[in-house]
């Protein structure tokens, strides 16, 4: 990997846009957290620092200032430390100016940094961390992991087996399509049937962090299971993706919700991680994926969460409730796809929030679940903004689905961006 850029983040807000635009200017940049010791910062070999500042921010490491790196300060309060860049211009034409000065003339970096230097240096890499281990992945058919599949199986062919775990907990007809989607691409896939040991563990649970631990519990037990049939597999790949790390407290900050492949992890994991796209965010990965030659039904596969309808159910999760959430969603992905919105949207999808309200029907009273529709769009899942759907696909989404969905007798539509919500309820 070429030299980075490294952003140095105490808390801030800005991080993850900065470390975007400067990858837009064609630079490698890596976030690393306010923590970091002066050890860490100098191992990556960096070309330059972008000191973002925040609330977590104290000393800076000693001798960081020293090491003759051109350093620029993002805050009203770093003046100290070399060029300085006021925070209310990071989005503006004349902060993007002043940052591609300081990166390209102050520092004389040069644009040739791209995904298909990406790709080359993370197949190297990972062909060295595996050596000639066995390695598992736990594919869901998001384009996360199967990204992340396919670059390990380019660095390692036959080593890697992949494993898709129906947990019960799953869109209306996601089985067959990933298996249909994985034949024939070269890479072993064998499916587990899990849904009985997900539901039971989960049965009375209600607590959206007590659900995502269990449920990122349950998917290592299952891999370590079917690692030991194998023969011992030492490596589990995942597709963690930078968004997945910021939430889960993993740059410095405060965990906003554990994802089951970052902060869901058991304590006592027997494998040794690969995740060769932690580092991208979900745009990028979708790039490597099609410089991968991956279909667009896989690159561009509605984003889903690793722990799927279990925290799109709130509340308790029992099999009457994931059917008409996951029937509730069917009509959302179809109607969306029909009116030809389905590449503007990022995401969409039903929550059942665990709301009943009074309706009729006919002549008689009703007292039924409430549905709530959520689409929004976004770049990386970072921010989001609800999508304004046109009147007609709402109109046909709701008449839909209090007519064909049984227990339902109320739609709604989230029009809440994040911040401040998040993209899932859960």
């Amino acid at each position: 990997m070429k030299r980075p850029v490294i952003i140095i983040d105490f808390g801030g807000q800005h991080s993850r846009v900065i470390a975007r635009k400067i990858r837009e200017l064609k630079i490698w940049s890596v976030i690393l957290p306010g923590s970091s010791t002066l050890d860490k910062i100098e191992a990556h070999n960096p070309q330059a620092l972008v000191l973002v500042d925040g609330p977590g921010r104290g000393e800076l490491p000693l001798g960081l200032l020293d090491k003759g790196w051109p350093v620029l300060g993002i805050g009203r309060d770093m003046h100290k430390v070399g060029k300085v860049m006021n925070p209310e211009l990071i989005n503006t034409q004349q902060g993007e100016m002043q940052l591609k000065d300081f990166l390209q003339r102050t520092c004389g970096i040069q644009s040739n940094w791209s995904m298909a230097d990406y790709i080359e240096d993370t197949v190297a890499t990972v062909r060295q961390q595996i050596g000639e281990e066995r390695v598992i992945c736990g594919l869901s058919g998001g384009v996360d992991s199967a990204v992340a599949a396919t670059l390990v199986h380019r660095a390692v062919g036959d080593q890697l087996t992949c494993f898709f775990v129906d947990h019960g907990l799953l869109r209306k007809g996601e089985v067959e399509e990933v298996m249909t989607a994985f034949s024939g691409r070269g890479i072993k896939i064998m499916q587990i049937d899990a849904r009985q040991r997900f539901l039971s563990r989960l049965q009375g649970v209600t607590e959206p962090e007590a659900k995502r631990k269990i449920i990122g519990d349950q998917f290592i037990r299952e891999f370590e299971t079917a690692a030991r049939e194998l023969g011992d597999a030492k490596f589990l790949v995942q597709g963690t993706v930078y968004p997945d790390v910021i939430e889960s407290g993993g740059v410095g900050v405060e965990t906003i919700k554990s994802h089951h492949n970052v902060g869901g992890l058991p304590a006592d994991l027997e494998f040794e991680l690969c995740e060769p796209v932690r580092d991208l965010f979900k745009d990028e990965v979708r790039e490597v994926g099609t410089r991968l030659g991956l279909p667009d039904e896989i690159v561009w596969r509605q984003p889903f969460p690793g722990p799927g309808l279990g925290i799109r159910v709130l509340g308790e999760i029992t099999e009457e409730r994931l059917a008409i959430v996951r029937e509730a969603d069917a009509i959302i992905r179809a109607e969306i796809a029909a009116a030809g919105l389905d590449r503007e949207v990022w995401q969409y999808f039903a929550t059942l929030p665990g709301v009943r309200s009074v309706g009729v029907t006919g002549d008689n009273r009703t007292y039924q679940e409430l549905v709530a529709v959520r689409a929004v769009t976004s770049i990386d899942a970072m921010t989001a903004d609800w999508a304004r759907l046109p009147w007609e696909v709402l109109e046909r989404i709701s008449q839909r689905i209090v007519n064909e969905v049984d227990h339902v007798n109320r739609v709604v539509y989230d029009i809440t961006s994040k911040p401040p919500g998040t993209i899932e309820w859960e």
